[in-house]
């Protein structure tokens, strides 16, 4: 599977592909599409944040597939940049994310998907990606 804008949409097109599970065969609203700022790999950054807390859990990235098919089934859908290949979380892990609400920001340039997280959102098993190294501290913390 390739990542890559393609000029799909935000709703599944379910009359041209048959396998359902394979996020590459979900094609994006062209509306939608068309308002996506992605970078040289075709490829949006996706912040991840928890409903109930509020807390950042992870930032991951999305093509127009992985976009469309999270839209879809409301399940996490994104592009591995070093495995090269779609990944719903917690597929594997039983670490699921079930997306209430996907926003683009003004530039069109990053996406915020905002989650019920199950487990740890980060594969480490820390509830997020942000736990573990603290650069700057609150002063009244």
């Amino acid at each position: 599977m390739s990542a890559g804008p393609t000029g799909n949409t935000g709703r599944a097109d379910r009359t041209d592909r048959t396998d359902r599970t394979d996020p590459a065969s979900y094609e994006l609203d062209p509306t939608i599409a068309d308002r996506l700022r992605r970078n040289d790999a075709g490829l949006v950054p996706a912040v991840v944040q928890e409903r109930s807390t509020g807390d950042v859990l992870m930032l991951a990235w999305m093509d127009d597939h992985a976009l469309a098919h999270t839209i879809a089934t409301r399940k996490g859908t994104y592009w591995s940049r070093s495995r090269k290949e779609y990944w719903v979380k917690g597929e594997t892990s039983g670490h699921l994310q079930y997306v209430h609400e996907v926003r683009l920001d003004c530039d069109g340039d990053t996406i915020l998907v905002t989650v019920d997280q199950t487990g740890g959102a980060c594969h480490t098993g820390n509830h997020t990606c942000f736990d573990a190294d603290r650069l700057l501290a609150d002063r009244d913390a």
